[in-house]
């Protein structure tokens, strides 16, 4: 691996306040990535503390740290219960989860993530399973395309993008990040080339590694992944993952459809503790520029008579 900094956490300090961590509890980073947030988790903890770290990435072996208090689980977030079930987990005390793509995954080109170096367009979290991005965009028909640019990278004209990508795959298959980046050219404005560019990659992104039926998978199983009382931590980036997890913090669905009770009272499983959510300070947007869109919101889950 390289010298580069595998990945700075977002909000380290208050994600770490957020989760009110009790020093002989049992702890889970749902995405472990560079291990920040695990090593800030396991200062915390007692000898008889625990830390389960999840990552799908065989990469971040690397940043595993050699302590007894923490087991590193190779897996994707969305199977947290099985995975406990398996170390004989009753439930965990508190669960983070940083949702930003880690340093290295922009960093190292041959990933295929970035638009700044030509590389295979791959994608991949996990190497070893599913679709690169190459695939889907050689497989996806244009509405496909069109609903993939648009609700995944926030595009106001994907319409023109996906053409062009159709185009230019119907000439040859577009296997690197070069080719993609001459395909759309046409479709993207001068003045917003940077941006536009970002939007289409996060989009492939989040299609590749399914990230949204991920996360709905993973904010389900915190409800029987956490005792009563127990916090859960996650950091967003973006507006659709924001808004799934603000739905299910207030109503324990990630759809935000309210229950209410025969008086009118909302039912919910979560207490709220950040009504709104906390972002980075100037000072540590200055210090590292891809927090910027970070947004940490913090509940705890509510006993039965609560």
């Amino acid at each position: 691996m390289s010298n580069q900094v595998y990945h700075i956490p977002a909000l380290l300090s208050d994600a770490i306040e957020g989760l009110n961590i009790r020093n002989n509890g049992i702890y889970i980073d749902a995405t472990f990535g560079g291990g920040g947030h695990s090593r800030a988790i396991l200062r915390e903890l007692a000898a008889d503390g625990h830390l389960y770290g999840f990552d799908q990435d065989i990469d971040v072996l690397a940043n595993v740290p050699d302590d007894e208090r923490f087991t590193f689980v190779h897996s994707n977030f969305r199977y947290i219960t099985n995975f406990l079930r398996y170390y004989g987990v009753d439930h965990a005390d508190g669960i983070l989860a940083d949702l930003g793509v880690s340093f290295h995954h922009f960093d190292s080109a041959e990933r295929g993530f970035s638009f700044r170096a030509d590389a295979p367009l791959d994608m991949r979290m996990n190497r070893s399973a599913g679709k690169s991005a190459a695939d889907v965009l050689a497989e996806a028909d244009r509405r496909e395309l069109i609903r993939i640019l648009g609700l995944y990278g926030d595009l106001r004209r994907p319409a023109p993008i996906a053409d062009a990508i159709i185009r230019a795959r119907d000439a040859g298959r577009l296997d690197t990040t070069g080719q993609l980046l001459e395909a759309v050219a046409g479709c993207i404005s001068p003045k917003q080339e940077k941006k536009e560019l970002a939007q289409i990659f996060q989009a492939l992104r989040i299609e590749v590694n399914g990230e949204m039926s991920a996360l709905e998978d993973f904010l389900k199983a915190t409800l029987t992944a956490l005792r009563p009382g127990g916090r859960l931590a996650v950091i967003t980036y973006h507006s659709l993952e924001d808004r799934m997890v603000k739905n299910f913090m207030k109503t324990g669905k990630t759809d935000g459809e309210l229950e209410k009770d025969f008086f009118g009272r909302v039912q919910t499983p979560w207490k709220m503790i950040t009504r709104n959510p906390i972002t980075p300070s100037a000072e540590e947007v200055e210090a590292n520029p891809r927090s910027r869109s970070a947004k940490l919101r913090v509940a705890e889950l509510l006993g039965p008579e609560e």
